[in-house]
């Protein structure tokens, strides 16, 4: 099986409608996720969190930055196809018409392999 990390990306009027949400509207989309959950099963390794507070690092210095990475889960599928399918549909995309998903795939670091 693979490993595949799934960001959610979304503009940051998203992220600030989430944090006015009112406690019905936040529990409906706890649903949401969590009804996402059940589907996967143990596809879903990692349901992930809310990302925020983001940070740009270079080798001379580090600044607040803004970002459209709102958020993350860890799938587990045998082909990128299948972690798609996955994601198909996936409630993230409703929220805004600029609402985006990327899934990137574990690579293996084979000097690394024992």
């Amino acid at each position: 099986m693979n490993r595949y990390v799934v960001l959610y990306l979304a503009p940051q009027s998203v992220a600030e409608r989430f944090a006015q949400a009112t406690p019905a509207e936040a529990a409906k989309g706890i649903r949401m996720w969590a009804d996402w959950g059940t589907r996967l099963g143990p596809a879903l390794l990692d349901p992930g969190k809310p990302l925020g507070n983001a940070r740009r690092i270079t080798p001379t210095e580090t600044t607040e930055t803004s970002s459209e990475v709102i958020g993350m889960s860890i799938l587990q599928a045998t082909s990128m196809d299948e972690a798609l399918k996955l994601v198909d549909n996936h409630h993230h995309l409703h929220w805004a018409d600029q609402c985006e998903i990327v899934v990137l795939e574990e690579q293996p670091i084979p000097e690394l392999q024992q």
